[in-house]
C-alpha cells in the first residue's frame, strides 16, 4: 500500500530565496535548544550558503529580467539566475534539454543582463 500526497502548490524559488528562508529555520531552531536539525537540513544549508552568488532581492531582480526576453521561459529563468553562467558555452548547456537553441547575439544579450547582477 503506497500513501501519496497530494501537490498543493508549487513555485520556483532561486538558490538565495532557499538561503533565506533556511536561514529563518537554522535560526527557529537554534531558538529551540532542544530540538537538533534533521542532517536533510543541515546539508540542505550548507549547500544554499556555498552555491547563493547573489542576494534573495538581486536573485529575484535577474529572474524577472531574464523573463524579459523572449525565449526564456520561466523555469529556465530560474535555472539560469543559480547558475550564473558567464559565457556562451555554459550558457547554451543550460538551454541544451530545450527544442530551440538562442542565436549568438541572444545569448550576449543575456549574458549582458546577467552581468548587470553579477
Amino acid at each position: 500500500m503506497t500513501i501519496f500526497k497530494e501537490k498543493l502548490d508549487e513555485e520556483y524559488l532561486t538558490v538565495s530565496e532557499a538561503k533565506e528562508l533556511l536561514a529563518d529555520i537554522e535560526a527557529e531552531r537554534a531558538a529551540a535548544e532542544d530540538r537538533e536539525m534533521r542532517y536533510e537540513l543541515a546539508r540542505a544549508i550548507d549547500h544554499a550558503n556555498r552555491f547563493a552568488e547573489l542576494s534573495a532581492e538581486d536573485s529575484v531582480a535577474l529572474v524577472e529580467a531574464l523573463q524579459d526576453h523572449e525565449k526564456i521561459e520561466e523555469a529556465t529563468a530560474y535555472k539560469i539566475a543559480d547558475l550564473l553562467p558567464r559565457n556562451r558555452d555554459e550558457l547554451r548547456a543550460v538551454f541544451a534539454q530545450e527544442r530551440y537553441s538562442l542565436s549568438g547575439d541572444e545569448l550576449d544579450d543575456v549574458l549582458d543582463t546577467i552581468a548587470k547582477y553579477v
